[in-house]
């Protein structure tokens, strides 16, 4: 299993592109900051529902911050290290550990249960419809009664040899069903009422020799638009699915460790050489590629109004024209890095450093 952050390395083979100057045409106004304690070595994305933003740190500290005033209404303990998370509907929010235990906290932030996902948690939970979903390290996926913890079914998606130490988000596709990616190129669509499998789409295929070469996992978030579900492997396709048959409408080489963004005529994201592309919805064709971040380790991008957000490993956010992939902004926030993806409450967008600073703007 291979770190999915650094990938083959702590130290970068590459040097990051310096950044140039630009004259800005969007004013990006930072409204609050607010603290939940470094990352670790693990992966943690802020979570956006209704009007609050949720946020989590390795230490086990979780909160819920006001997204209009940035004023944190509940402060949580695991009383334990953490690995993923949060995941919430608003009234139930779930973390993992490192040991495989499920933690579900109420709408107060009061610990109402502990479970078992069966191996270390490295997703974000998927909190709604009534359960609390947590995917473990070796693709087993767990569906918790949301409120009594007790256990309402399993699915087991066979191993593959050699992944990366990350995992693929999962995502509700209606009231029935959710849907996440797997290693080897693997999406799938499961039961909400028991874990049955709905569909499974193929979006690329292993290539290479070695083991390493081999390495095809579905990285980041799948997202829906529409009936349309698309997805990013590494050193794979990047592609699109219909949501309800799974049958594939278009896929294209690529390769990335982040994820991706899509809105009802574009797809962006970034690859592992930290290029960004705009790709069309609707056959993957590109129609930009900005390539003055490269090197950077550069997040999953969020497709936000006119412009694709995107943070790097210095802690930039970076503003692109939706249109033209032009530098329009760029904001610092701090110096740890940016790789969770930016979210957006309301018009507050808000994104978390690997130091686990909150920092929300509001770009007019």
């Amino acid at each position: 299993m291979l770190g999915g952050c650094g990938l083959f390395g702590s130290k970068p083979a590459h040097v990051p592109t310096p950044l140039t100057t630009f004259q800005q045409s969007l004013n990006v106004q930072q409204v609050w900051t607010a603290s939940v304690g470094k990352a670790g070595s693990y992966y943690f994305e802020p979570l956006a529902v209704g009007d609050s933003v949720y946020a989590a740190g390795v230490s086990g500290t979780i909160i819920r911050v006001d997204a209009g005033s940035g004023k944190v209404t509940w402060t949580a303990k695991a009383g334990t290290d953490i690995s993923a998370g949060p995941g919430s509907d608003g009234e139930v929010t779930a973390v993992g550990t490192v040991k495989g235990e499920v933690l579900a906290f109420d709408h107060t932030g009061k610990q109402i249960w502990k479970g078992n996902a069966g191996s270390e948690v490295l997703t974000a939970p998927l909190v709604g419809h009534g359960l609390v979903i947590a995917r473990a390290i070796n693709n087993r996926i767990t569906a918790f009664d949301a409120q009594t913890g007790a256990v309402r079914w399993i699915f087991q998606q066979p191993n593959v040899p050699l992944t990366l130490r990350t995992g693929s988000s999962m995502i509700f596709v209606g009231d029935h069903a959710m849907v996440t990616g797997f290693p080897g190129g693997q999406l799938a669509s499961l039961d909400l009422n028991n874990g049955s499998v709905l569909w499974g789409a193929t979006l690329s295929l292993p290539q290479g020799v070695t083991e390493v070469e081999r390495i095809n996992d579905v990285t980041g978030t799948p997202t829906l638009f529409g009936r349309q579900i698309c997805a990013v492997t590494f050193q794979g396709r990047i592609g699109c699915v219909d949501a309800i048959t799974g049958n594939g409408l278009w896929a294209r080489a690529f390769s990335s460790s982040a994820g991706l963004s899509q809105d009802g005529q574009i797809v962006a994201s970034t690859n592992t050489q930290s290029q960004v592309f705009a790709l069309d919805s609707s056959n993957g064709d590109t129609l930009w590629q900005n390539d003055k971040l490269m090197w950077r380790g550069l997040s999953a991008p969020l497709i936000l109004g006119p412009t694709v957000v995107v943070g790097d490993d210095e802690g930039y956010l970076h503003f692109l024209s939706r249109d033209k992939g032009d530098f329009i902004a760029r904001v610092k926030t701090d110096s740890s890095g940016i790789r969770a993806q930016p979210v957006l409450v309301g018009d507050t967008l808000v994104v978390q450093t690997r130091d686990g600073e909150l920092f929300a703007y509001r770009p007019k």
